[in-house]
């Protein structure tokens, strides 16, 4: 029965292990996709150190794969040293992904705080003649979030832009995907959007997080299963050095 166990724990090991390397891609995948994302957002967004959970991943991701690499070899050639060390490194992976889980909920919870602070900023810059940075971002999120404004397309009456122009319209980003004549005019509001930008930046900004959040808890589970195996197997090997190998289904002395 103990022989079953520890030959199905070390089986798992390894089956964990190649799991370790598809980890590995997804985590760098999420890491960089939070990367691109607060690109196209970092104007309303100045605290840049909501970006630490995102290179704290990729870290990690990258580790995995040496881990994967070091777990299969130390699991097939039923090294001691091996495992142990496999068992210790992954530790402080599941440690460090706990910190980035604490981390991902912190900075969540600081986003609205960060839009709000920047967003009144970055509209009263807007500068639709000659546009900068900032008000192609302005543009992308009005068009990507279907919004306008900050609360709502009335907020433009408040810029300095909209003051200069004198023409009683908002930007053109403003006009909704499927009207192909307006011409942003806030004699007909029907053709704007009419749900402001501050509330759907803070929103897609946390379900950014959240996806950085709950890729570190998914593999945080898997690395914990993956210590259990490596411990029973470490445990068995201690306590009886002759038990059968997983390649050879020999005995080892």
């Amino acid at each position: 029965m103990g022989q079953c166990g520890i030959t199905s724990s070390k089986t798992v090991l390894v089956f964990l292990n190649l799991i370790f390397w598809a980890a590995a891609g997804i985590l760098c995948y999420v890491g960089a996709y939070v990367f691109i994302t607060y690109d196209d957002y970092d104007h309303f967004f100045e605290d840049v150190y909501t970006l630490i959970p995102a290179v704290i991943i990729i870290a990690v991701g990258t580790l995995l794969f040496i881990i994967g690499l070091i777990g299969c070899c130390a699991t097939i050639r039923e090294s001691w040293c091996g495992l142990a060390t496999f068992v210790i490194i992954l530790l402080l992976v599941f440690i460090t992904e706990v910190v980035v889980v604490v981390l991902g909920y912190i900075y969540r919870a600081k986003v609205e705080d960060e839009v709000d602070h920047s967003i009144q900023k970055v509209y009263n810059g807007y500068n639709g003649t000659n546009p900068d940075a900032a008000s192609r971002a302005i543009d992308y999120v009005q068009r990507q979030l279907r919004c306008c404004g900050i609360h709502n397309y009335s907020d433009w009456e408040n810029t300095v832009w909209f003051k200069q122009t004198k023409n009683n319209s908002v930007p053109l980003s403003c006009c909704k995907a499927a009207l192909s004549n307006c011409t942003g005019s806030l004699t007909r509001p029907m053709d704007l959007y009419s749900e402001g930008c501050e509330a759907l930046v803070v929103k897609k900004l946390q379900e950014i997080m959240m996806y950085v959040i709950w890729a570190a808890l998914a593999f945080a589970a898997i690395q914990l299963l993956g210590m259990l195996c490596a411990c029973i197997v470490l445990c068995r090997r201690s306590r009886d050095p002759a038990y059968e190998l997983l390649i050879t289904g020999g005995t080892y002395a």
